[in-house]
């Protein structure tokens, strides 16, 4: 098998904690510590950095049932090639097959063959999302499910909550809460703010986060359960989880990579590509969750990729479907971080690396599985309809200029 050598370059490795420029070798996506085969290429990549492949803990695919979205082929061509290789999936597919622990394994194995990406799916907490009767976790264990959740679709009381955490418990089943209080959100679309009252459009205040967050924290101490908050979008909910963590809960929390640089302003004008949930909040918010990630209350960053074509965001605001496209400005989004001054290069990528993969419990097999990818962060370009590989091209980003970007990916043989 062919060598790869690569001189010059930054290799930032979370692993070992190493951030060093140097000469690396890479065989089939690993790095080796001499060529043991005839180095078929050598690349001078002074000014770049050489990182490991990503870990996303939020994105939609919308494939079973909505491929007019997007694929597993085309979501998943996207992922790789932004430096995505393992990527988790919420339960709410239409058609819904996340309840069944058969279906499961046939769509990660149609993700690794038409996408290249390593699937994980999270189960289903309740049959059908229905959220009257806790899913056959059993079989979704079987089936390859490491966790569950009811995505944003409410349960029809807490005592379903309870039996479907003390149930999952059992399992040693991480539950992951998109904290929503339904009867808080209802028939809103956007933050409670001055931007939506201008413009007249129904609001989900933050409250509808933190007083879901505060009940789930009480039944996730009382039933032992490990949980996961993904999606966080409120400041305010993060002493909830800073408390709890100091309490000793087995609770993690991650951000979406917009929420740390986009805010409410956004959907000034009506905006339907900046109509997401949970929705963008106020610039406050926006600086308090970039604090507390900087801290480590927030363990993780996610794409929350929701691709969708364009006739989803042609109707009146508050009928256009929610989500952003993010795959494609993912990693350029990052290094505006670096950039910025909130991390070093090396403290990114280990949100965007172990960090998730810890969260998620994969580390050993994320290690196994990882490749490498290089990426110039200071390449300048633009986001438009020709740039973005995902089928969806749904994103406030579009058409406007980046730093950063990934040049090329390194993957092992899957």
């Amino acid at each position: 098998m062919s060598v790869i050598q690569i001189e010059n370059v930054r290799v930032l490795d979370p692993v070992h904690q190493r951030d060093q420029v140097t000469t690396v070798y890479i065989e089939n996506g690993r790095l080796v510590n001499a060529a043991s085969a005839p180095v078929s290429e050598v690349i001078d990549a002074t000014g770049h950095w050489l990182m490991p492949t990503m870990v996303d803990l939020c994105a939609r695919l919308r494939e079973p049932g909505q491929q007019q979205h997007g694929t597993l082929k085309s979501e998943g061509h996207a992922a790789r090639a932004n430096g995505i290789l393992h990527v988790f999936t919420p339960p709410d597919s239409k058609p819904i097959v996340q309840d069944n622990g058969a279906l499961i394994h046939g769509l990660v194995e149609k993700a690794q063959l038409d996408g290249g990406i390593y699937l994980k799916i999270i189960g289903a907490q309740t049959q059908g999302l229905l959220g009257k009767q806790p899913a056959n976790m059993a079989a979704l264990k079987k089936g390859g499910c490491a966790s569950v959740s009811n995505a944003y679709a409410p349960f029809a009381d807490d005592d379903v909550v309870l039996r479907t955490l003390e149930y999952a418990a059992g399992l040693d089943l991480t539950v992951v809460f998109y904290a929503e209080e339904p009867e808080i959100a209802k028939d809103g679309c956007v933050h409670e703010g001055f931007t939506a009252s201008r413009q007249g459009l129904a609001m989900i205040p933050a409250l509808a986060e933190t007083v879901a967050i505060a009940k789930y924290l009480l039944m996730i101490e009382a039933t032992g359960v490990r949980a996961h908050f993904g999606l966080l979008s409120s400041g305010a909910s993060i002493a909830l989880i800073a408390a709890a963590k100091a309490k000793g809960l087995a609770v993690s929390c991650d951000v979406a990579m917009h929420q740390l640089h986009l805010t409410d302003t956004e959907i000034d004008g009506f905006n339907a590509l900046a109509h997401v949930r949970p929705p963008l909040r106020a610039e406050q918010d926006k600086q308090q969750l970039r604090a507390a990630l900087k801290a480590g209350v927030i363990d993780a960053i996610c794409t929350h990729h929701e691709p969708l074509n364009a006739s989803a965001k042609l109707a009146p605001f508050a009928e256009t479907e929610s989500g952003i496209s993010a795959f494609d400005s993912y990693v350029a989004l990052g290094i505006q971080l670096v950039n910025e001054g909130l991390f070093e290069p090396l403290q990114w990528v280990e949100k965007v690396t172990v960090a998730p993969a810890r969260v998620a419990q994969i580390f050993e097999q994320w290690q196994q599985q990882a490749g490498w990818v290089l990426v110039d962060p200071k390449l300048q370009w633009r986001l438009d309809q020709d740039s973005m590989l995902s089928h969806g091209k749904n994103t406030p980003l579009l058409n406007q200029n980046l730093t950063g970007k990934v040049r090329r990916s390194f993957i092992p043989s899957l």
